[in-house]
């Protein structure tokens, strides 16, 4: 993507845990999963049904194609998995992945990147639906009709009033000759945030501009709550102030552009480090990495109205983080928080907390050991019942390869 601004990539060594240096020491269980996916996977994404299956999807290379699978999770034990499809144009990158995300029971939706014409980093958004979950899939739709040779990724999508919601940073005002010269130019225009809804027969409605001009690659996200989908993203400033921002829809329009915080993060480059949301009924925690005058920071800030107005933000941690943050409600006031710091030997740490909307914090806890290298890619975490399951690309070995965890998120505590 565009001018990246570099951290640290995940790389999960072993499961071993710990305590981080500046925090009580803790122990928390984790329960490797038997594997799935082949030699060479990577880039897993994890989603539940309204069921509370857990679903996972991954990338696997055969030949010169990429494949994306997906398999669900039984007890201690993921099924048989399903091609979803598979290219030898797609674009494949370590922070912009595709997806499988369940909007019903049976109604499933996927994502992911085909190149165009153009350029290194024109490609566009494929989307297709499946109606029995999972286990075929239609034909891939795009969501954007403007036919220019950019970027169109970063994908969420969400369920959305018996349709799938997709939200996306779109390039098309970014185009000049050249593409800016394969990004080393000017650019035309900024990277916007839009949307649109993608029916079950395919269809495209709602085409919707929801930002004019964010950061150029950071993740999105979205959460649903009583009043339906809250969207996440980082906002930029014609003075390149890069904070998070979140937009709530009514009656089918995304509205309110709300800042979380105000970090005043001054970049002139993109972090690759997105922010991530979770909502339970009308509670909403948002979870995000700043460097902000050179200060790194994992922050998390709570609503209890769906989204429209947040709390002062609380610290999760500042020693030595590099982000790759995600997050997920325990309960309306509890919230657990994962990221990535760097450790007393320049290796990765990936570190959980349980934190309350009051701000009390339990203690940091090292779950895995890191490496270094982008390919490794971002972790995922969703909770189930009682539990927390985790999945990661593992380099460690002589290729990578999708692992997957479970923890039992009662052994995080808050004193």
């Amino acid at each position: 993507m565009l001018r990246y601004f570099s951290y640290i990539g995940l790389l999960f060594l072993v499961i071993l845990v710990s305590a981080c240096n500046n925090a009580p020491e803790e122990s928390v269980v984790m329960h490797t999963l038997p594997s799935i996916a082949a030699a060479g996977s990577a880039e897993p994404h994890l989603a539940l049904t309204p069921g509370g299956q857990v679903v996972m999807s991954w990338l696997e290379t055969q030949g010169d194609d990429a494949v994306l699978r997906v398999s669900t999770l039984h007890d201690h034990s993921w099924q048989t998995p399903v091609t979803v499809t598979r290219g030898d144009n797609w674009f494949v990158n370590w922070a912009d992945f595709p997806s499988v995300v369940p909007v019903s029971d049976t109604v499933w939706a996927a994502h992911w990147l085909v190149r165009t014409s153009g350029g290194v980093y024109s490609y566009d958004v494929a989307i297709a639906v499946s109606k029995d979950a999972g286990q075929s899939w239609s034909e891939p739709v795009t969501p954007h009709d403007d036919g220019t040779a950019t970027e169109h990724g970063f994908v969420t999508l969400f369920p959305w009033s018996g349709s799938v919601g997709a939200i996306w940073l779109d390039g098309r005002n970014t185009a000049t000759n050249d593409v800016a010269e394969a990004h080393g130019g000017s650019h035309g225009g900024g990277m916007t945030l839009r949307s649109a809804r993608i029916g079950i027969d395919g269809s495209i409605s709602q085409p919707q501009i929801i930002d004019e001009l964010v950061c150029d690659c950071c993740q999105t996200d979205v959460a649903v709550t009583a009043d339906g989908p809250v969207a996440v993203y980082r906002n930029r400033t014609d003075k390149e102030v890069r904070d998070i921002h979140v937009v709530s829809t009514r009656n089918g329009q995304w509205q309110g552009d709300t800042p979380v915080a105000d970090d005043g993060w001054n970049i002139a480059a993109c972090p690759v480090n997105g922010p991530v949301i979770s909502a339970r009924d009308d509670a909403v925690a948002v979870a995000w990495f700043t460097a902000a005058n050179e200060d790194t920071r994992v922050k998390i800030a709570w609503s209890s109205d769906a989204g429209h107005s947040f709390g002062e933000a609380i610290d999760i941690d500042s020693d030595r983080p590099v982000g790759r943050v995600d997050v997920e409600l325990i309960d309306n006031e509890t919230a657990v928080v994962s990221w990535l710091r760097t450790g007393n030997d320049r290796l990765g740490e990936i570190c959980l907390r349980l934190v309350h909307a009051s701000g009390k914090l339990g203690p940091v806890q090292v779950i895995a050991r890191t490496g270094a290298s982008r390919m490794s890619g971002f972790p995922q975490m969703v909770r189930q019942g009682e539990g927390l399951v985790l999945a990661w690309t593992d380099t460690s070995g002589d290729s990578s390869r999708v692992v997957s965890a479970r923890l039992n998120s009662a052994s995080l505590t808050i004193r």
